[in-house]
């Protein structure tokens, strides 16, 4: 057995080991759900709309009915490597794009202006309409690379190919290598989240 260095002086008697605190709302450090949501909603973040295609009902047929399209609103998005150019984003498990991209590795990034705060607001509603009708009257482009939506008046798209993806809790991160990048509009600042509502800078 390994020597593991005592917590006690030499002579004196071993003290009973200090138990852990008890964990709270399911954090083991003792954090309620409720204050790490509240800490975190802190931090400013970027907007964007992540879109993928899903796979044709039947691949090996060419004529075969495109899948439907699929987008979600997401602020869990970094820049993770230059070199190869990786980024990262967070789905909750579970959820319809954390499915999709579980089967298909292409997906797309557009980097929401603050005039589409509409559009964020669309992609992010719970107990929402079909995505074709979320898609209805959006102006958007397919991605030459994947084949995703790409939101007109964005102000960069990313085209994506999963390259890992990583269990952390109730979330997925998928670290994707980009495929493209552009820079459709120039127009405008960003639309950022912060203390749980849409803003713009300035």
């Amino acid at each position: 057995m390994p020597n593991t260095p005592s917590l006690t002086s030499p002579g004196s008697p071993a003290s009973p080991a200090t138990p852990f605190p008890s964990p709270a709302s399911g954090h083991s450090e003792g954090v309620s759900n409720e204050e790490f949501r509240a800490a975190m909603s802190r931090l400013a973040s970027g907007v964007v709309l992540v879109t993928a295609q899903e796979p044709p009902l039947d691949p090996d047929d060419p004529l075969a009915p495109r899948g439907e399209d699929v987008g979600m609103t997401a602020t869990a998005f970094v820049s993770v490597s230059l070199d190869p150019p990786l980024v990262l984003v967070s789905l909750r498990e579970g959820s319809r794009m954390d499915d999709l991209l579980d089967e298909q590795p292409l997906w797309a990034v557009s980097v929401l202006s603050e005039s589409q705060r509409h559009i964020a607001g669309r992609f992010a509603m719970k107990g929402r309409v079909s995505d074709r009708l979320l898609f209805a009257d959006i102006p958007y482009v397919r991605g030459e690379a994947t084949g995703a939506p790409l939101a007109g008046g964005a102000l960069a798209t990313l085209e994506c190919r999963t390259e890992q993806r990583v269990p952390a809790g109730d979330h997925t991160l998928v670290i994707g290598r980009v495929l493209t990048a552009a820079l459709p509009s120039a127009d405008g600042g960003p639309l950022t989240y912060f203390r749980g509502r849409y803003r713009q800078l300035g």
